[in-house]
């Protein structure tokens, strides 16, 4: 006996009514496939005409593809075998899902065959997730407009022909907003447990393709917390494996690493960074986002290749329209979930930097500015129609106007790609496979760019930026001084390089580089993606590392205590205040001594004072001798517990001296507070040497 459905329940879909759903969205979805093959056809072939081979127009692809290749060979997290965990690249997922290709033979430049593929792929159900995030805030007219923009947004292009994972991040975060709003648009009893599941799926690879997609997991929680199938514990609670997937990252990190915080968060992210607290802090962040706002959005100097010229305001309306639909009782989750995805873009604000790689770490959130702009065209439209109905086509022509505006980039970025591709080429990739014929199997090789000379080369690496090294980030962020004196206390390890390959004006230390060995220039257009013209190779020189150590001036006695500035160590031994200490203002100096002796020591710039603690013998009188430069004019004056025992005056010093003053042995103590005030200009400390003489002990 058959009958209609009863109350509450559904309808079985039947094969015919499936078959026809899906020749319904392959048709539908055919353009897009078109479209998306002619772009990555045009990329790829600029790509290989370029360079004559497949290549990676980032650096960082490499990094990804390293990681990949440790994970086939069965050593993950490694960048190389029997090295430390590292958790340096962007994404932890990307190299996972390339792995399996890599085992499979794609080895080398191959190995961009399957990234290229599936981040072109992932162009295409961009399109789509886009449209249909659209649809029912705006109408089929805006959805169709809003499939068209992402294809016609060169800065998707690029990344999809980069290598690197941001196309599949944005169709991830995309998709799992799009399928979070459908979910709220259903009924309870359509929200079938498959679907939940696909959510918490989504959460879970967003969140491990970028930290960022953290967002989106919280999205995706909020949505099965708020809307569950049924009003019971047990549906609510599924909002839970959404929300693992934002602790998730964090939890692996501790594991294995003993640090929740990627090398790529301690090295980038401005929270923790030492020179950005308080104020400091909301200061640059509110410059980055007004710099994000008014320069970027408007098409300005690193943005031009991707954006039309003084758009911002429209980008902003487009964010005002999404508001404006979205206020219509049904559609107001998927407006917030469009609106999260687009204001996510602000995360990257909490860089040091977001300048890097063509913005990558902006465009992912792209998509919900794009949804904006049909929203846009579609509140435009409805304007007009309410003067005069048959002016409602404004909707379908503002999308065509902002289709054209955008696409009108594709070809100069397509172009750009294939330099970049051909600059990474000619610099990175061949200075790695001449290391890989002229250094021995033994060599470290200490980098600033790690990606594609690690890949190429095979020989062990040393990150000095720390994305790839363990432990190494602290003292990149904290300064070339800082670098330095971190280098000296690893003085014989076999941590440290025995060669070098760097830009030298990045590298900052020219004491550490021996003889030049080799070198790649690139100063055509290709130069544009890289971090400087010239890359030599050297070999690495330790010869200098500890001749600062000990004063110049003469000294008979004992030395009870060393504050080393710019050393982290010796820094937070001594509870070494930073006093208002900006980036880039450590220095790393190789000068004479008075007697003609070479000396490198690190130190901090620009100090208008200092205080930190003294670790002296208690009652006993102590020397203080202190290396420092400066303007002859400045004098600092040095109080212990708060009493000044002493002035010390640069006089002329053209490079740097010693100065010295006496400490009482009333004022002496285990943590004996030294305060130092600059007057007459700014200092430059170097080293505080504590010495307890001998009685009698001649003075210099």
């Amino acid at each position: 006996m058959t009958g209609s459905p009863g109350p509450g329940t559904v309808a079985p879909v039947t094969p015919r009514e499936r078959l026809l759903a899906w020749k319904t969205r392959a048709l539908a979805l055919s353009p897009v496939v078109v479209a998306v093959g002619v772009l990555a056809q045009r990329s790829i072939a600029a790509v290989l005409e370029r360079v004559g081979h497949p290549g990676a127009a980032l650096d960082d692809a490499y990094i990804h593809f390293q990681y990949a290749r440790a994970l086939a060979e069965g050593h993950p997290l490694r960048f190389q075998a029997g090295e430390p965990f590292t958790s340096g690249a962007t994404s932890m997922l990307w190299p996972a899902v390339l792995a399996p290709f890599w085992a499979f033979g794609l080895r080398g430049e191959a190995i961009l065959w399957p990234a290229w593929g599936l981040s072109f792929l992932a162009l295409a159900g961009l399109a789509w997730e886009a449209g249909r995030l659209t649809e029912r805030l705006a109408g089929r007219a805006a959805a169709v407009g809003a499939g068209a923009m992402v294809l016609s947004f060169s800065g998707f292009t690029w990344c999809a022909a980069s290598g690197m994972e941001v196309v599949p991040f944005a169709w991830a975060i995309a998709r799992a907003t799009r399928r979070a709003a459908d979910w709220t648009d259903e009924a309870a009893e359509k929200r079938s447990t498959g679907r939940a599941a696909e959510l918490v799926a989504l959460a879970w690879v967003g969140a491990l393709l970028r930290p960022e997609g953290a967002l989106q997991a919280l999205f995706v929680a909020a949505t099965l917390a708020a809307f569950p199938r049924a009003a019971t514990l047990r549906e609510r609670a599924r909002a839970l494996g959404a929300l693992a997937a934002v602790a998730a990252l964090p939890l692996l990190l501790l594991a294995i690493t003993g640090s929740a915080r990627s090398n790529t968060a301690v090295a980038k992210l401005l929270p923790g960074n030492p020179y950005f607290v308080g104020a400091l802090l909301v200061e640059r962040v509110v410059y980055q986002v007004r710099q994000l706002v008014t320069i970027l959005l408007d098409g300005e100097i690193w943005s031009a290749e991707f954006l039309p010229h003084h758009g911002s305001a429209v980008w902003m309306g487009g964010l005002g329209a999404i508001a404006v639909l979205g206020a219509r009782a049904g559609v107001r989750w998927r407006a917030a979930g469009v609106l999260l995805l687009a204001l996510a873009m602000f995360a990257p604000c909490f860089y040091d930097t977001f300048l890097w790689n063509r913005l990558r770490y902006l465009w992912p959130f792209m998509t919900g500015w794009l949804v904006g702009l049909a929203c846009l065209a579609r509140v435009g439209g409805d304007l007009l129609a309410s003067v005069h109905a048959r002016w409602r086509v404004a909707t379908p022509v503002l999308c065509g106007v902002f289709v054209g505006l955008l696409a009108a980039k594709l070809e100069g970025t397509i172009d750009d790609v294939a330099w970049s591709a051909s600059g990474i080429d000619r610099q990175q990739v061949k200075l790695g496979r001449w290391a890989a014929g002229a250094l021995p199997p033994d060599a470290r090789i200490g980098l600033n760019d790690t990606g594609a000379i690690a890949y190429f080369s095979g020989r062990r690496t040393f990150d000095i930026v720390g994305l790839t090294t363990e432990g190494e980030a602290p003292y990149y962020v904290a300064g070339v001084g800082s670098r330095l004196e971190h280098y000296e206390r690893l003085r014989g390890s076999p941590r440290l390089p025995t060669h070098f390959i760097v830009y030298p004006e990045w590298m900052g230390l020219p004491m550490l580089l021996g003889e030049p060995l080799e070198e790649a220039t690139v100063s055509d257009s290709g130069r544009s993606i890289l971090g400087g013209e010239t890359m030599v190779a050297y070999t690495a020189d330790w010869s200098r590392l500890g001749t600062g150590e000990s004063p110049w001036t003469h000294v008979d006695g004992a030395i009870v205590d060393t504050l080393d500035v710019a050393d982290l160590e010796s820094e937070a031994d001594h509870g070494y205040q930073l006093l208002g200490a900006r980036q880039f203002e450590e220095v790393a100096r190789e000068s004479g001594t008075p007697d003609g002796d070479l000396v490198v020591d690190g130190g901090r710039t620009r100090r208008h004072a200092e205080r930190f603690v003294a670790h002296l013998p208690a009652g006993t009188p102590v020397r203080c001798i202190v290396r420092l430069a400066g303007p002859p004019e400045a004098k600092a004056v040095v109080e212990a517990e708060g009493q000044p025992v002493g002035t010390l005056d640069v006089d002329y010093a053209p490079d740097w001296v010693e100065r010295e003053i006496s400490i009482p042995a009333n004022l002496a103590g285990s943590r004996t507070r030294i305060d130092v005030r600059v007057t007459g200009g700014l200092l430059t400390t170097f080293h505080y040497w504590f010495v307890v003489e001998p009685p009698g002990a001649p003075r210099p």
